[in-house]
């Protein structure tokens, strides 16, 4: 029998030999933090000392196309924090802003370099919702897509389901054939959707501001239109309404009224939004002069919406390249100076009162007739005829299983959602079910303003500028 005695870093046994000992405690300690690190590649914010002053400018450098001696001269600078001497990196931190954070929208990951409240740096990291929902709609035929693409942007569902069929009726060459009442009611739905959007945008702003109750009205003003919608649709939300050759069913009796009712009842309660917040010395103060983009940065970085309008660039889809019957309306395309927090929020607004007087300008135009094409090679047979031909109960059932066949071909479609540009890509092998499909999310491309509003500005109007982006995730992480 062999008796050990453990001694500091030896043991003895009874024979008098001495072992080393192999202690694993701080070993076990350091697997356990490796174990507990979160890794996102490529993606992670590096520290300074791990980046060249090319890499560290690239976020300026790239977008807007400066030389290189012009970046690295900026670089050198950059690497030493303003009022410090010596290491950089002695002087600063990086830290985590979300994804488990209440004005990160959802899950949306920053990380952040501060010098004290200072952002010097910051990296949105996303992901975090993935839910692959192009790679699902090549495998949904086009009759069964719209169930999908409405789940991307939930703020603004109808659009989503609009650019989407308008693309496949594109490829099927019936876009021209799409019935006037069905285009006006197409016109009618995105137009109360996007009052919808921008008055949840009221409200999530005003919360993330510390406006409690601007999240109480806006929320408040949303739930009617909402209403308004689920009368239509049968649903509050992800409608699956706007399908490929029209609607999915005709304006439900009443609808009229409903519409006035709201366009009576909203425009006293955005006047409420001026008093509280617009013309609010607190409320100027945490918006303007915040988050400054400018246009030729919005420009290179592909931003749309009301990001690139903030800075008096006047682009808006439906004026510029009209669609629908968007040339037989007239509005006006808002736009900023400043290209802050400030315009963004006041964009806002004003386009809830343009979609208004678009809308009232639809209930005049409104034409009679058919809510979709007649066209059996995408229109399922009506509900009636089901019960009374055998030919017409195989061809709904057929229509429904196995979709209709598209030509092959590719195509692009953009429309003007409430975030910017949101465009639908289509390569079709000549099946029922979309070969590829690519959308552009505005959402997802507004994101790369983020590092430059947040440059220089202090963590709390982090808040705030990421509060005027409107992400939406569903979107980013489709």
């Amino acid at each position: 029998m062999t008796q050990t005695i453990d001694s500091g870093n030896t043991r003895t046994d009874s024979h008098g030999k001495v072992h080393e000992t192999v202690h694993n405690a701080d070993h076990e300690i350091e697997k356990a933090t490796l174990v507990a690190q979160t890794s996102e590649g490529g993606q992670e914010l590096r520290p300074r000392s791990e980046l060249s002053a090319k890499e560290l400018m690239r976020e300026v450098g790239a977008v807007l196309r400066i030389s290189e001696s012009e970046a690295a001269a900026l670089g050198a600078v950059d690497n030493v924090v303003p009022g410090t001497t010596g290491d950089a990196e002695d002087q600063t931190m990086i830290i985590n802003m979300g994804p488990q954070h209440p004005s990160t929208h959802g899950v949306l990951r920053l990380m952040l370099e501060l010098q004290g409240e200072t952002v010097l740096r910051c990296k949105p990291i996303i992901g975090y919702l993935h839910t692959g929902m192009e790679k699902t709609g090549e495998e949904l035929t086009f009759m069964q897509g719209g169930t999908n693409v409405t789940r991307m942007d939930y703020v603004s569902p109808l659009n989503n389901e609009l650019v989407f069929s308008m693309a496949t009726e594109k490829l099927l060459g019936i876009d021209q054939d799409i019935p006037e009442r069905a285009v006006w009611m197409r016109m009618l739905l995105s137009e109360m959707n996007r009052m919808s959007s921008h008055l949840l945008f009221m409200a999530t702003n005003g919360m993330d501001l510390g406006a409690v109750s601007m999240m109480l009205y806006g929320w408040r003003e949303r739930e009617e239109v909402l209403r308004f919608f689920q009368k239509v649709t049968g649903l509050r939300m992800n409608h699956n309404f706007i399908r490929p050759g029209g609607l999915a069913a005709d304006l439900p009796a009443g609808w009229r009224d409903d519409v006035l009712r709201l366009l009576e009842m909203i425009p006293p309660r955005l006047e409420e939004y001026d008093i509280l917040m617009t013309g609010q010395p607190i409320w100027r103060d945490r918006l303007q002069g915040v988050g400054v983009i400018t246009a030729q940065e919005a420009l290179a970085l592909g931003a749309t919406g009301p990001i690139l309008r903030s800075t008096g660039t006047p682009w808006d889809l439906r004026r510029d390249m009209p669609y629908l019957r968007y040339e037989d309306v007239e509005f006006d395309v808002i736009v900023g100076t400043y290209g802050d927090c400030f315009d963004r929020f006041a964009i806002r607004l004003n386009e809830i009162r343009e979609s208004m007087r678009i809308v009232r300008q639809i209930l005049d135009k409104m034409p009679s007739g058919d809510y979709r094409i007649q066209n059996k090679k995408v229109t399922p047979p009506p509900r009636a005829r089901i019960d009374e031909s055998m030919e017409a109960l195989i061809h709904h059932f057929k229509i429904f299983t196995e979709g209709f066949k598209v030509p092959e071909g590719e195509v692009y479609v953009a429309i003007e959602s409430p975030r910017g540009e949101i465009g639908c890509y289509i390569a079709s092998d000549g099946s029922a079910k979309p070969y590829r499909m690519h959308v552009r999310g505005p959402s997802f491309v507004n994101l790369q303003c983020l590092p430059h509003m947040m440059r220089n500005c202090l963590v709390a109007d982090a808040v705030a500028i990421i509060s005027s982006v409107d992400p939406v995730l569903g979107e980013v992480d489709r």
